[in-house]
């Protein structure tokens, strides 16, 4: 009984062992990875990453095993004679056909990426988003709303502080952007000075915004909660310091929230006129 005990105990703690490594070794990996986001583009990213990665690996595998079988079976020795020949028209063949299908196999659904990134139709929503040295302008062009994010004081004061010591080191700002989730969110970009970026990293997108020009992209966020980005584009002495964060919320969570800034930007107004 007790001998049955002690393998039960051994047995548990060395699952527990297991999991602990698996937990920790996914963790690296996801720190060395991409993340796979919350946005069909960011997980079509992603999946399309992890086909060429491991592509990628079998053909690394296929190759350095040829090169080192070739090293230790024939290795150079005492009476042997090396092989003479010049070229193999079969090997040449292979070796030009077979990197053209794997490239081709890129391309294809690299393609279909590249294509659904850029299709905007179809949108429920528009958020015009200007970068201004050093904050970002934000107008949501069906719901009236408009207003600047920059960054929060509090977020400001950390630059003194040890970054590992601070949560959302640079990345807090004053007014978040609010989307809705589930919903095609069109984007457009531009900037009133020098070219910024626009990056949140879960989202799966980056595009420049450019003076004079206006870019745009789409976003389905699937998940509520918050995620952040910044500035991905060097404009100037504060670039560090343009910092994004969008809140997913649900679709009624989003119109209390129209209506609940429409309701403070008219008392905002209200009282102008009332001060003057």
């Amino acid at each position: 009984m007790l001998s049955n005990f002690k393998r039960s105990t051994v047995a548990g703690l060395a699952g527990v062992a297991a999991t602990l490594v698996a937990g920790r070794a996914m963790a690296a990996w996801n720190e060395l990875n991409l993340p796979v986001g919350v946005t069909p583009i960011s997980r079509q990213a992603y999946d399309l990453h992890m086909l060429m990665l491991w592509i990628c690996v079998i053909i690394g595998i296929i190759v350095f095993g040829a090169m080192f079988v070739a090293i230790v079976r024939h290795r150079k020795s005492a009476g042997r004679e090396p092989a003479q020949f010049h070229h193999s028209t079969a090997a040449e063949i292979a070796w030009t056909i077979i990197p053209f299908v794997i490239l081709v196999g890129f391309a294809v659904p690299a393609t279909r990426a590249l294509i659904n990134m850029e299709d905007t139709s179809e949108s429920e929503l528009t958020l015009k988003v200007t970068g201004y040295q050093w904050l970002w302008k934000y107008e949501y062009l069906e719901d009236g709303v408009t207003f600047y994010s920059k960054l929060a004081d509090s977020s400001r004061a950390a630059i003194y502080k040890d970054p590992w010591q601070v949560d959302h080191y640079l990345l807090d700002v004053d007014k978040p952007v609010v989307l809705p989730v589930n919903k095609k969110v069109r984007i457009l970009l531009t900037a009133d000075d020098v070219i910024h970026a626009w990056w949140v990293p879960a989202l799966g997108m980056k595009k420049d915004a450019i003076p004079g020009f206006v870019n745009e992209l789409w976003v389905r966020i699937e998940q509520p909660g918050t995620y952040r980005g910044q500035c991905a584009e060097l404009c100037g002495k504060d670039h560090g310091f343009m910092p994004i964060v969008v809140e997913a919320k649900s679709e009624a969570e989003y119109k209390q929230w129209v209506a609940s800034y429409k309701a403070e930007q008219e008392t905002r107004l209200a009282a102008v006129s009332a001060s003057q």
